[in-house]
């Protein structure tokens, strides 16, 4: 090979691993989608409320914290609210630090004491029916202790879907995860990666506490069949994202988002 050539081959070469790199820095790079100061972004929907409306300030965004607020109510009356991000997603990862404070509204369901979540693969808000009240999708569930009962965290429940694990279909709510929930306010670090419905992960404080696959939607549940009727596809790989106002306050921060190949 001449001089010239070699030089040439060198400098493809070069070129081609300089690209490379940059492609791959930026397809494993975490950006924040919540700027801690406003929710833009990010659009509420509440049961019996029209999407957009943030029922009673709820959901706020307060020194670089996204926080579900129960100040301005004086009973829960079902108002189960969820606030959604903008994008629709399929094979990523999403990480937030989150703690619940004080107690749970009057008129709350004991069931959702210290009790949120991470809905992922949701319909678009604006489909939902206006007086849903467990919005169909997959969960990660959060949970706080009670100080009395052993509780777990970073779980999945499947409100009008079903789950796969190891290779058997899961039809019950909720599955359990191997992490016990903390009963203090401390800030626990949660992640869900997701490839499409091919895997699904949980992890909390770094460890991974829960696996399973095929995500789907239930066709007992009539959320669920008018969905699939729209055009929905019954194995869910893509969809929205969001987080959970179930009657108990908690906040939220540092929600970073990583796109992964598909």
């Amino acid at each position: 090979m001449s001089k010239t050539k070699k030089l040439s081959f060198t400098i493809i070469l070069v070129v081609f691993i300089l690209t490379s790199s940059c492609i791959q820095k930026k397809e494993s790079e975490w950006i924040s989608i919540f700027n801690g100061k406003d929710l833009n972004g990010w659009s509420p929907k509440f049961t019996g409320e029209a999407y957009g409306k943030n029922f009673l300030n709820t959901f706020q965004a307060k020194d670089g914290k996204l926080i579900v607020s129960y100040d301005d109510y004086a009973n829960f009356d079902d108002n189960f609210g969820h606030i959604f991000y903008k994008e629709k997603l399929s094979h990523y990862r999403l990480r937030l630090e989150y703690r619940f404070l004080g107690e749970s509204v009057l008129g709350s369901p004991d069931w959702a004491f210290k009790n949120s979540g991470i809905k992922y693969h949701s319909p678009h808000p604006s489909e939902l029916p206006i007086d849903q009240k467990l919005l169909v999708a997959v969960e990660a569930q959060i949970l706080g202790g009670n100080g009395k009962t052993e509780r777990f965290t970073g779980n999945v429940c499947t409100a009008g879907t079903h789950i796969v694990m190891n290779d058997s279909l899961i039809t019950q709510h909720c599955t359990n995860s191997s992490y016990l929930a903390i009963n203090d306010s401390s800030w626990v670090k949660m992640e869900i990666e997701v490839h499409g419905s091919e895997k699904i992960i949980h992890k909390i404080n770094g460890q991974e506490v829960l696996q399973y696959a095929k995500p789907q939607y239930d066709d007992t549940d009539e959320f669920a069949r008018e969905l699939m009727k729209n055009g929905h596809s019954r194995i869910m790989s893509e969809g929205y994202i969001a987080l959970q106002a179930e009657g108990h306050p908690i906040e939220f921060k540092n929600i970073e988002l990583m796109k992964l190949d598909e």
